[in-house]
């Protein structure tokens, strides 16, 4: 299962789901560094240090930090936002499990129409 690294506004929710399914998740409230507006640069070079792949619903930043960091990086996956945590948390672990090495990776996990 997948080291993750969730960003801040990834739903508690969310990170439940993905616990109970195995994969080893650590929270940007559990690091102390939410609720501090820490940039997302910094969000993901943390993760990397970490070697976590980086959960998000911060499509928009993380995306250009994949493009920016020419995928120097542990891993980015990028979500919408899906009030249905329960399934949101499914789509997630099909992701993480879809690769065995995330690094330099970007996988994109949307809500169906």
């Amino acid at each position: 299962m997948a080291r993750v690294y969730s960003n801040e506004n990834l739903p508690r929710q969310v990170v439940e789901g993905l616990r109970r399914r195995g994969h080893d998740v650590l929270t940007t409230q559990e690091t102390g560094q939410a609720n501090r507006a820490t940039p997302d640069g910094e969000v993901l070079t943390f993760a990397t240090s970490q070697d976590r792949v980086v959960v998000t619903l911060n499509r928009r930043h993380f995306i250009g930090l994949h493009e920016e960091s020419a995928g120097r990086h542990a891993g980015i996956v990028v979500c919408t936002y899906d009030p249905d945590f329960e399934a949101l948390a499914t789509r997630l672990d099909l992701a993480l499990a879809s690769l065995e090495l995330w690094a330099g990776r970007l996988a994109r996990v949307t809500r169906p129409a």
